[in-house]
């Protein structure tokens, strides 16, 4: 049964980072808006924040026929998503019904670290009260969800 491991995490708390880290994962099918995002952005000569809004419909088409690419082939998959709270993770789970789903949480970073990051990452702005939203709002996931494995992120 192929595997879906669902990244969970707030932004800037280091999932695609983790995912650059993991030799494994060069075999799976990375599914990411953000990786659409950034490439309509740098084809315009534009930062993540200048496209975002217009861009965001077309990169959820690439994304999902991405998904549709990997469960035609039986790849495995890396959904690089913020997947923060247990409905944005049942999205994940109906479009990939025969998947062994397994969620790779990653811990909010202190706010000093946490601000660090978010500052590094020029051109992509996440707005003060976006970010304690998704704090707030983070939902640890559980098995109940149908998640055979849950990993916390070193």
């Amino acid at each position: 049964m192929p595997k879906c491991y669902q990244l969970v995490g707030v932004p800037a708390s280091g999932k695609s980072t983790w995912v650059a880290n993991q030799s494994w994962t060069k075999d799976c099918a990375y599914i990411s808006t953000d990786h659409y995002v950034e490439e309509f952005a740098k084809a315009r000569g534009k930062t993540y924040n200048q496209v975002f809004r217009a861009v965001m419909p077309d990169c959820v088409r690439h994304m999902t026929a991405d998904v549709v690419n990997a469960q035609a082939a039986d790849q495995d998959v890396i959904w690089d998503q913020t997947s923060t709270t247990v409905a944005s993770r049942a999205r994940k789970f109906r479009m990939l019904p025969n998947y062994e789903h397994i969620a790779v949480v990653f811990a909010v970073p202190e706010s000093a670290e946490l601000a660090r990051r978010l500052i590094s990452r020029l051109g992509k702005n996440i707005p003060d009260h976006v970010m304690s939203s998704m704090i707030k709002g983070f939902e640890q996931p559980t098995e109940a969800e149908g998640f055979m494995e849950i990993w916390n992120a070193a």
